[in-house]
Parts: structure tokens; C-alpha cells; sequence
């Protein structure tokens, strides 16, 4: 699903790491599961969840067999947009999403559009995503949770990824410090925690970066095509 600040196209890089020494039946968990595009290529036991009601709710109905239409009209989704309330938490959730542009939450209707290499129709192609990569999540257990509150099994493999610092954001209020405090203490308690970044503290160790051209870069705005640094951290050891 394209989802703003996706990492699918790390995805061959990122899971050999973060996969490396896992044992049989040991959970894999993303607290922060957004586009579900990493997970959608681990097996297993898997557990998936997001502070975004609305896009937890979606990927629920997604895999117990809803499915949207293949497009809303820009009324629809204004209307949507402008109250939440009166529509499933999962509908929003899916046109909040794949009806935007960038898949940013109600970031701009995004119809059939003429481009540059001709005539684009982005919610066929958000629709045609979505039922493709739906057959990989199959029994992958996603919920609404923030991730300071949600129940990880013993010995889990974490992988998180966060709103970037200083970058555009998904969610106004989220706390850095108390992010990487969650993480070592996650680490502590015996997980393996990963977690994807431009920059961390100290104490975390790079694991892997790759320099890659974004529209969400560490010069703090979107849009454009910067060039930044992504980087996976974990905790010294």
C-alpha cells in the first residue's frame, strides 16, 4: 500500500537483519505498522498495530474480507474527511489513505489525474496495491494501540518505525525521548528491537543505512526529491 514514509523498497535490505536470529514461532511485531509494507514479507507469528485508529480498523476489515470500491468521487471524500463520524472507522481509514495523494492521511484527493507521462487513475492503482498484498496478511493480527500500550509477546522481534524527527509528521505530539526510552527498555526486558531513522542517540548503533532520494527528508519538509540517509538502528550491546 503506498504509505507515506513506506519502507518496501528496503524491505530486501532491512529483513535479513532484523530476521537474522529468529527462532521458531518467535513473534515478529510492528507497533507502528502504517502501509503494512514490511510485514506483508515476514511469516509467521505476526502482530500489527498503529495509534491510527481508523487505519488499524481498515486492515482489520481488509483481511476479514472487505473490500472499498475501486474509487470515491472528490465529494465523497471531502465529505468523509469532514465527518469522520458518520461513516466506519475502516472506510476512513482506507479513503483517508489510498483516495490522498502520497498515501498521506486526507493529505489531497488524488482521482484520475493528467500527468506529465499521460493520464494516471491513483485510486485503481491504491485498489489494484492493496488486493495484491492482501493474500501476504493473512493472519497477521492487527489492532488499534499506541505502542507504549501495546502488549508484546515475551521475546519478540520489534521493529519499529517512528515519525522521523524533524521531519513531517504523522502525528504532532510524538515524543522522541520517550520513544527511545520505550526502546531500551524493550531491549532490556529481552526483545530485539530495530528501529528505522535518519539520526539516534548514542547509545543505538547503526546497522545498516542507504543514502536514497525521498520525499520525506531530513531537511525537515516534504514534497521534492531530497536526498537523505536511511539508517537502522539498534541498542549497544
Amino acid at each position: 500500500m503506498k504509505y507515506m514514509g513506506s519502507k518496501n523498497r528496503f524491505a530486501k535490505e532491512l529483513l535479513p537483519i532484523i530476521l537474522k536470529d529468529r527462532t521458531d514461532g518467535q513473534y515478529y511485531v510492528e507497533p507502528m505498522v502504517g502501509g503494512a509494507n514490511i510485514i506483508d514479507k515476514v511469516d509467521g507469528n505476526r502482530l500489527g498495530a498503529d495509534f491510527n485508529e481508523y487505519l488499524s480498523e481498515m486492515w482489520v476489515a481488509l483481511t476479514n474480507g472487505w473490500m472499498p470500491k475501486q474509487h470515491y468521487t472528490k465529494d465523497e471524500y471531502t465529505d468523509i474527511k469532514n465527518y469522520k463520524n458518520n461513516y466506519p472507522k475502516y472506510l476512513v481509514g482506507y479513503v483517508g489513505i489510498n483516495c490522498s495523494y502520497s498515501g498521506k492521511w486526507f493529505g489531497g484527493y488524488a482521482g484520475i489525474t493528467e500527468t506529465k507521462g499521460g493520464v494516471r487513475d491513483y485510486q485503481k492503482e491504491a485498489y489494484n496495491n492493496v488486493n495484491k498484498q492482501l493474500k501476504d496478511l493473512k493472519n497477521v493480527t492487527f489492532m488499534h494501540s499506541d505502542y507504549k500500550n501495546l502488549e508484546i509477546p515475551n521475546n519478540s522481534i520489534i521493529y519499529c518505525d517512528p515519525p522521523y524527527e524533524g521531519t513531517t509528521k504523522y502525528k504532532d505530539d510524538f515524543n522522541h525521548n520517550e520513544f527511545w526510552d520505550w526502546c531500551r527498555a524493550k531491549t532490556i526486558q529481552g526483545h530485539k528491537v530495530f528501529i528505522s531513522e535518519y539520526n539516534a542517540p548514542k547509545d543505538f548503533e547503526c546497522v545498516w543505512e542507504k543514502e536514497t532520494k525521498s520525499s520525506l527528508s531530513a531537511n525537515g519538509k516534504s514534497g521534492g526529491n531530497k536526498v537523505s540517509t536511511e539508517k537502522l538502528f539498534k541498542l549497544k550491546q
